[in-house]
């Protein structure tokens, strides 16, 4: 009796205390009263079931069965409660826009009608002020089960809509849903999707608009300046963000194209110091690359290998060259240029003083073919249009014509170089590769680099013991459909049963590029595919 009596008294001075929350006019549980409350249940629920089975407790049975009655439905109201919280905090904000509202009606009403239950339990709540006045409210339970069932469908619609925008620009498979969400919930000002560029393309850190909110070109994190060959006009999309971010992707591919094959036409006009000043970073180092294997393949063919030594003295005078225009004073642009450039060069000179040093006299020679080699000539899969194609020993690959920004590029060493043949010999093949090694050897650094070399829009994920198969199907559908590369970062770190999905996954998209479609049925969903993606993994054994 005394112990029924003083845990009573226990619970009398226990206050259910609530925080308002921001600027919603309405409250939230503070956490301080979860733990408080959850410790004294923890311990009274021991308590009154030790009682039950004590042979004294007899007289007292109806009460303690009573007690613990309400101990054990009060337990299951907290859980209840703070499930809805939870869910309640991170929508209340995505349906507090209206541009959400109008486009998800039947979700925003449900919600509406959840936030006025909450609101309605949180005031009775601050009114009755102590925990057991609380929680012997009529009918709260089947209330907060209500709720948290309108919220889980709440949810699953607002998840459906998401994956509609994400099929529409499959760049958003890469952004987390709350940065979708704040993308999508600002569609009257376009500027505002801004901040979140970088992380759908790589290059590009942020997009020009005109006064009439038109976009004219599109600036690197190098504050690298491309003005676009059309402009997008994001108003005509009225209100979609994906329609009109679809746009500026094909108009920057369309951009670096036109730039790569202008500038090619530019290169035998001027002295190569003036040509590189008026190009966009990328642009200079592909085309210099194209025109040195142009030169090397004629003075092999031409004059063999007195040829190749009297190209290898041009190459250094045209080092001397850049040496000087790098020491003079020029802007920070050209010099992000050079720096990039630089690092080509050296390579590319090094390259042909050791094909003259080892005497190859011919153009079909092993250890030229084995060099990465830019030609332009016409698209086997688009008749009659030039484009740009990278080759190394017998594998042919496309220049992909992703904007990459004015970025640094890796110094190349005889490791790189092998490398990237049998990273290309696979990409031929239409397989990924698997780069192995000790940790800070610099494995992701060279997919990333190739994908450079080969303009390729490449993301790099970290894989942690956390991921599931469906993250990774969310991934793998933004790759298939953008085309781009993902570099998965210790890819041994995910579970062996996980692991066995994604095997399965990967070969869904292998088979689908292998028996060239253009739509594929993937985990459900029916997705377009661009035959450039694939996937790198890199292991620390």
């Amino acid at each position: 009796e005394t112990t029924l009596e003083s845990m009573m008294e226990q619970w009398a001075p226990v206050n259910f205390e609530l925080k308002p929350w921001k600027d919603t006019e309405t409250y939230i549980v503070n956490s301080a009263t979860v733990d408080e409350m959850q410790g004294l249940m923890d311990d009274h629920i021991i308590k009154s079931q030790t009682m039950k089975g004590s042979p004294f407790a007899k007289p007292f049975m109806e009460k303690i069965v009573e007690i613990e009655g309400w101990l054990l439905n009060t337990q299951e109201i907290m859980d209840m409660w703070m499930k809805v919280q939870s869910v309640w905090l991170y929508l209340e904000p995505i349906f507090g826009s209206e541009d959400i509202i109008k486009q998800m009606p039947t979700e925003a009403q449900l919600f509406k009608k959840v936030d006025g239950s909450w609101r309605t339990m949180m005031q009775s709540a601050l009114e009755a002020g102590k925990a057991m006045a609380v929680t012997k409210t009529e009918g709260l339970l089947d209330k907060l089960k209500e709720c948290n069932e309108n919220l889980e469908t709440v949810q699953k619609g607002l998840n459906d809509y998401l994956e509609t925008k994400r099929l529409a620009f499959p760049r958003f498979f890469f952004l987390s849903n709350d940065n979708l969400l704040e993308i999508l919930s600002e569609t009257k000002d376009p500027t505002r999707v801004n901040p979140h560029m970088k992380k759908a393309f790589e290059g590009i850190q942020s997009l020009e608009f005109l006064p009439d909110q038109r976009i004219a070109a599109m600036m690197s994190s190098e504050k690298e300046k491309v003005q676009m060959t059309t402009q997008v006009d994001p108003a005509k999309a009225k209100g979609s963000v994906e329609k009109w971010l679809v746009e500026v992707e094909q108009v920057m591919l369309e951009t670096i194209r036109h730039n790569v094959l202008q500038s090619h036409e530019d290169y035998t006009g001027r002295r190569f110091t003036d040509w590189l000043k008026s190009w966009p970073g990328q642009v200079v180092i592909a085309i210099f690359c194209l025109y040195w294997t142009i030169d090397v393949s004629s003075s092999l063919k031409n004059e063999g290998n007195a040829g190749v030594r009297r190209y290898s003295d041009k190459l250094d005078h045209m080092l001397v060259e850049i040496i000087d225009l790098v020491r003079s004073d020029i802007p920070p642009l050209v010099r992000c240029t050079l720096e990039a450039l630089i690092v080509i060069f050296v390579h590319n000179k090094d390259t042909v003083a050791a094909l003259a040093k080892d005497g190859i006299e011919r153009d079909d020679d092993f250890d030229w073919l084995v060099q990465l080699r830019y030609y332009i000539e016409e698209n086997p899969d688009k008749p009659e249009q030039q484009d740009l194609f990278v080759k190394i020993t017998n594998s042919f690959l496309g220049y992909a014509y992703e904007y990459i920004g004015n970025s640094s590029r890796l110094v190349v060493t005889p490791l790189t170089d092998r490398c990237y043949r049998t990273c290309c010999g696979a990409l031929h093949l239409l397989y990924g590769a698997a780069p192995e090694g000790p940790a800070g050897t610099g494995k992701t650094e060279t997919v990333k680099d190739l994908s450079k070399a080969l303009a390729r829009f490449c993301v790099v994920f970290n894989c942690s013991d956390e991921l599931d198969y469906l993250a990774m199907a969310k991934f793998f559908k933004g790759l298939a459909a953008s085309g781009g590369w993902a570099c998965f970062d210790e890819f041994n770190r995910i579970d062996a049963e996980v692991l066995s999905v994604i095997a399965q996954q990967i070969l869904c998209i292998q088979n689908a590029i292998k028996e060239r479609r253009t739509v594929f049925e993937f985990e459900g969903t029916k997705l377009p595919i661009i035959w450039t993606c694939n996937c790198f993994i890199t292991m620390n054994p």
